[in-house]
């Protein structure tokens, strides 16, 4: 996942204001709120392009008989939306396109994919320094011309540079997140008087006012430790600033540095208040993403917690349950621990793994604002391609979190943990990941977690 160095967004300190601003907005905007006919009829030979139907934008080769496998590591209804995307284009080009369900670390699945001579065709990789190591490894293929001419249609420089290696473009961003968001149930605000905090400190206030009348304030998804890296990079960002962030991202100053000690300190106020938390640390460590979710958002005014923090996809682990995103189930901006809010974005980036037609075709479709549509219309999910119709986004909170990443442009930083080399920032179990649940379980232990940290990173960056 995350040799971070050549693929990362350059360094752009006199525009970042404006995209602070414009995502942060996001979450304060949520607040207020075929066949082509006749038997006969093939359409051109296999390879050649098929004529763009009306209401494509895209065109498309006839591929009649090819079998393709794409794998990701998405799973339930992320899964099932993502089929449908599949669904469309197996119907526009004749071919037959098997999902394959990956594990994290996404890197050794391949890997061992790879190993056997079973590579899939495709595969989205949700993390930067994947893609690297991917390419490292001579195991993807540059992006051919139509995909291309795709991204240079649809997409900004900062999404194109993310998918490039050495200057060589190898991946397209399919899918895209905000990751600076706080989700609430309304009614559990309601019923203890809270409202949505805009400050770190403002949010201990209204945890504790929370917790004191009867319902844990957080649920933290512990047993996922990519989601506590996220919540110590939000801070860390807020916090340390960005200057600081980047270098911490390639590991240029080391973890035992005071601003990690100051961000971990600043977690620990949150997370070493047992009562804060859904189960106190032991429930947390032993609550994977999705639950974190939906125990959110059952029980009426008395749920499990009262918020859960994650990305916008969480509106799809929502909609498992009874609670309406924009009634139920708003959302505010990761609350401001420094000078400005933090925005974090994450994403995971389409590469083919063989040299084949289909695979570059669906490269090509997965670049195109048809693709992005079909996904968006189910909730949960964020493009990064420009010219995707904001409307086709089920309501104004996801509509107000797409509008806002556009038109940040090419400003934003992504995942901390998603541009480390795999073995630190995206190994189950190892790692960043692991040293940040132990310090769930014991957050007095500022000193040792990062002597952890470093450890691990000096490690795996090999510096």
């Amino acid at each position: 996942m995350r040799r971070q160095g050549t693929s990362r967004t350059k360094d752009r300190r006199g525009s970042r204001a404006a995209a602070w601003t414009a995502l942060a907005a996001a979450g304060a905007l949520a607040l207020s709120a075929c066949g082509d006919g006749g038997d006969k009829e093939e359409g051109p030979p296999q390879g050649a392009e098929a004529s763009a139907q009306p209401g494509q934008r895209v065109q498309l080769p006839k591929l009649t008989g090819e079998k393709l496998e794409v794998a990701a590591v998405w799973t339930g209804p992320e899964q099932a939306n993502f089929t449908k995307v599949l669904k469309e284009f197996e119907k526009r080009t004749g071919a037959t396109v098997t999902f394959v369900p990956a594990q994290d670390p996404i890197v050794t699945f391949l890997g061992t994919k790879i190993a056997g001579g079973q590579p899939p065709d495709v595969a989205l990789l949700p993390q930067v320094g994947a893609l690297v190591s991917a390419v490292q490894n001579k195991w993807v293929q540059p992006v051919g011309p139509e995909a291309k001419a795709q991204l240079d249609k649809n997409y900004s420089d900062g999404w194109k540079k993310l998918g490039a290696v050495d200057g060589t473009q190898y991946g397209v961003y399919y899918k895209a997140a905000n990751k600076s968001l706080v989700w609430y149930n309304a009614k559990a605000f309601e019923a203890a008087g809270v409202q949505p905090p805009k400050t770190w400190k403002e949010l201990l206030t209204a945890a504790d006012t929370l917790s004191a009348s009867g319902t844990p304030a957080v649920s933290v998804a512990g047993a996922d430790g990519w989601t506590l890296t996220d919540w110590f990079e939000n801070i860390y960002l807020s916090q340390a600033g960005p200057q600081k962030y980047d270098q911490l991202s390639k590991h240029q100053i080391k973890w035992t540095d005071d601003s990690v000690k100051q961000a971990l300190t600043t977690l620990g106020e949150l997370f070493g208040r047992k009562d804060f938390l859904a189960g106190g640390p032991s429930g947390a460590l032993a609550t994977e993403f999705p639950k974190s979710v939906t125990q959110t958002f059952t029980g009426g005014d008395r749920p499990a917690a009262a918020m859960v923090y994650e990305g916008d996809f969480v509106a799809v682990n929502i909609a498992q349950t009874e609670a309406k995103v924009g009634k139920d189930a708003l959302v505010f901006p990761f609350p401001a621990v420094g000078a400005k809010p933090p925005v974090v974005s994450g994403g995971d980036v389409a590469v083919a793994l063989k040299p084949s037609a289909g695979a570059q075709a669906l490269l090509t479709f997965l670049a195109s604002p048809d693709a992005a549509e079909i996904q968006a219309r189910e909730g949960g999910f964020v493009s990064p391609n420009k010219s995707v119709d904001l409307k086709a986004y089920p309501n104004d909170i996801q509509r107000g979190i797409a509008k806002a990443l556009i038109a940040a442009g090419d400003d934003f930083r992504f995942d901390m943990s998603d541009q480390a080399p795999s073995a630190f920032g995206g190994t189950p179990g190892a790692g960043e990941w692991k040293a940040l649940q132990d310090f769930l379980a014991n957050p007095s232990d500022v000193a040792g977690t990062q002597a952890r940290l470093e450890a691990d990173a000096a490690k795996a960056y090999g510096n």
